[in-house]
């Protein structure tokens, strides 16, 4: 059984459809990658299977259960693609107030906020406050407090804009640690080096999945030496075919 399951999803903004009745599956373990142009439907999609958002029709299940749930969402952490942060708060004080949401205290938060900086890849000062981080480092610090409860299930929206490319290689290696010891990751990108390191990709184009497979399996599908020329074949072909995929 999936750990996450979407299906049929269809999500509107007034008049406007923004995904098309799509469908995924996620399994037990992977990193799986949501890759797609700005004003694809990532981010709609993330919302709607984070319990963020609840679509037009369609169902999410996630453990085995429908979604949304609040006790289901605790056991998942999820990173929007802004910065959901105090700013006025420093870093200790902003894993202070995320982890008491999860029913963290004491000795155990400040084990899981240190754990949690370290997988983030970020050294913090005392007293500085979080707005005046730069970029990168608010973007590490969200990470952190999405991952303070050491969750099942990670939803991650761009979670590597503004980084500079080493730390992007860095956070990239803790999640592959992640999924060895057995956590599910979901990430949007719209970055092919950072695609190439997923378990599954699932292309997406004006909110519809144009193609899922693993990195290498959509190349040869495709004919293609890269992802990004894969994408823009399989993107020709929805343009001429119509339809979608679902897994």
């Amino acid at each position: 059984m999936p750990i996450l399951s979407a299906r049929d999803i269809v999500q509107r903004f007034g008049h406007e459809e923004v995904l098309h009745g799509v469908s995924l599956g996620v399994e037990h373990g992977e990193i799986l990658g949501l890759l797609g142009p700005s004003g694809a439907g990532k981010t709609t999609f993330v919302n709607v299977i984070a319990g963020v958002a609840e679509p037009v029709s369609g169902e999410v299940h996630a453990f085995g259960e429908p979604m949304p749930s609040l006790k289901l969402m605790r056991r998942m952490g999820y990173m929007a693609q802004s910065d959901a942060l105090y700013t006025d708060l420093t870093a200790s004080e902003n894993l202070e107030f995320f982890g008491s949401l999860y029913g963290l205290s004491g000795p155990a938060l400040k084990r899981a906020g240190e754990k949690a900086l370290e997988t983030a890849h970020l050294q913090v000062e005392p007293g500085k406050l979080a707005r005046d981080y730069s970029g990168g480092m608010r973007r590490r610090l969200s990470l952190a407090t999405a991952i303070l409860h050491e969750p099942e299930l990670l939803i991650l929206d761009e979670p590597t804009i503004g980084l500079d490319p080493l730390h992007r290689v860095d956070i990239w290696e803790s999640f592959r640690q992640m999924t060895e010891t057995g956590k599910t990751l979901i990430v949007t990108t719209h970055v092919m080096d950072e695609a190439e390191r997923c378990d599954r990709l699932a292309m997406i184009r004006d909110g519809v999945f144009i193609a899922i497979g693993t990195p290498e399996n959509l190349r040869m599908q495709a004919g293609a030496s890269t992802l990004e020329e894969a994408f823009l074949h399989f993107a020709r072909m929805e343009m001429t075919q119509g339809g979608g995929h679902d897994a």
